[in-house]
This record gives C-alpha cells, structure tokens and sequence, in this order.
C-alpha cells in the first residue's frame, strides 16, 4: 500500500503536520548518536507532479531491489518542504531549484543543500485569450510568481521572447522594478501554485513546468514561449539538510533518481514537459 500523504498549509496550522511528521522519524536518529538507522523508511517531501511522481516510480519498481524503503509525502507549496527538511520532520525532498534554495536558505536560516540534479520543467507563457506573445496588447495583465527566483525567470522568459524589455544588468533576480519597456503591458504578482487558476482572470500567465502539468496543461504543446533545457540552471534535484548528504539511504535513492530506468520513465511520460537533467547512469 502506498503511503502517499498530501499535505498543505492549513495542515500545518493546525497543527496535525507536526504530528503527523514527527511520528515518521527522521534520518538522525538521538538514540544512534545521530546516525541513520538505515532499517528506516526514508521520508522524501515532493510536489505532487512530477516529483512525486518520480519518486512512486522508484518506490514501486527500483526502491525494494536496491534495499530501500522510501515513503512519499506530498507538500502544495514551495516552503513545507524545506521548513520540514530543517527541521527533521522528514529526511528529504524534491520539488526545487539552485536558485530558489539559495534564496530560502539565505532569507530563513536554513541549511539545505541539493544532493544530485534530476529534472528540469521548463517554464512557459500560457493563455485562454490570445494565441501567440504577439497577440499581446497593451492595456492586458500578465501574471508572474511572486517568488524572487521565479519572478526573475519569468521575466527573462518573457524579453527572451520580446514580450518586454528590461533594464541593463537584470539577470536572474529580476524584478517588477527591473522593467525598462513594459510595452503598455500590466503585470500581476501571484504565488506559483494559483497561477493555473488564474488564467481566466489574466490575459496570460508565466507558469512553473509542475503546476502547468497539474492543471492538464502541456508544456510542449500548450505553451505560447518555453524555456529551453539546453544550459538551464533551474533543474530540480533531491535535498537535504546539511549533513545529510552521506546517508546511506539518501545516497541510495540519489543513485536511482539517476538511473537508465528513471530517465526512460521521465521521458516517456512527459514527452518533453519535464526533461532528465543528468547524463547516462554511472
């Protein structure tokens, strides 16, 4: 049976996350000096599509075979995970970007730190009103996420493209404020996982490549403008907390996140919405 247990920001509130995580164990055990009791199921915080996903894969097919016991929980958001990974209420997750944790880390104190790449979403401009970036006018509302490191990429998503132009100098971290010729467009900030929803309301939206695929959105197909995947810094991997790395159980899924078999599956699924973001297994 899977364990599979979606959780989500009320949950936390309440309180029943803390209960719930903290009955899981994490992968330093007090009563082992601190070691990992590798006889314990490895617990992996994911988004639910595509890294939770991946994970059921390797969960179902690879994990028994390799002497793991991996355990899926599924996080809405893009803080849960983290907050949970600092604070030993799970072992793991997967769900994010270089540049997204650096910014965590930095504005929370937290202290994770990726473990191996294994896919990339491209990012991509949608819309119910207009058919291509040129239809675009001025007078209509973009939507972007509210997150520094998305924002920024959504931005350069859009002057790649030459929906706007920004200003000298403005790289990943680009902002609202960084918007040197708006071309008359107006722009509105929302957090990543409404931007799907948001699509009635807004005349197009930059949405992340996992909350495009929720929504029965497809990248390859759908989009209007798609990041390419070729040198993309954004590709998302597995995490923990520093000093975790060499976890026996964690070093065991890195490797099968990593595999032949993983790769095939990636690919054959999300027929290029989602790419593998390593090369051949070692």
């Amino acid at each position: 049976m899977r364990k599979n247990t979606k959780i989500t920001a009320a949950a936390l509130v309440t309180g029943a996350l803390a209960v719930g995580l903290t009955a899981c164990g994490s992968s330093s055990d007090p009563k082992t000096g601190g070691k990992a009791d590798e006889s314990k199921a490895l617990v992996v915080a994911a988004s639910p599509t595509p890294h939770a996903d991946i994970l059921k894969f390797v969960k179902d097919n690879l994990a028994a075979k390799a002497g793991l016991k991996l355990e899926v929980k599924e996080f809405t958001d893009y803080v849960l995970p983290n907050t949970a990974t600092e604070q030993g209420q799970v072992d793991a997750n997967f769900f994010q970007h270089k540049p997204y944790l650096d910014d965590f880390n930095k504005k929370n104190n937290t202290h994770i730190v990726p473990v191996v790449d294994v896919e990339l979403e491209p990012l991509g401009v949608y819309s119910h009103k207009v058919k291509s970036l040129g239809d675009l006018a001025s007078g209509q509302t973009v939507a972007v996420p509210n997150d520094t490191t998305n924002e920024g990429r959504a931005l350069q998503l859009l002057a790649a493209n030459g929906v706007i132009t920004l200003k000298d100098g403005a790289g990943a971290g680009a902002k609202l404020s960084d918007i040197k010729d708006a071309k008359g467009l107006k722009f509105k900030e929302l957090e990543a996982a409404t931007l799907p929803r948001a699509l009635n309301d807004v005349d197009a939206a930059v949405i992340n490549g996992n909350y495009a695929i929720e929504a029965n959105l497809k990248p390859s197909k759908d989009a209007l403008a798609l990041e390419k995947a070729d040198g993309n810094p954004y590709a998302n991997f597995l995490a923990v907390k520093q000093g975790n790395e060499n976890d026996p159980r964690v070093q065991k899924l890195a490797k099968l996140l990593n595999s032949d078999e993983v790769k095939k599956f990636i690919t054959d699924k999300y027929a290029g919405s989602v790419v593998p973001a390593f090369g051949p297994a070692k």
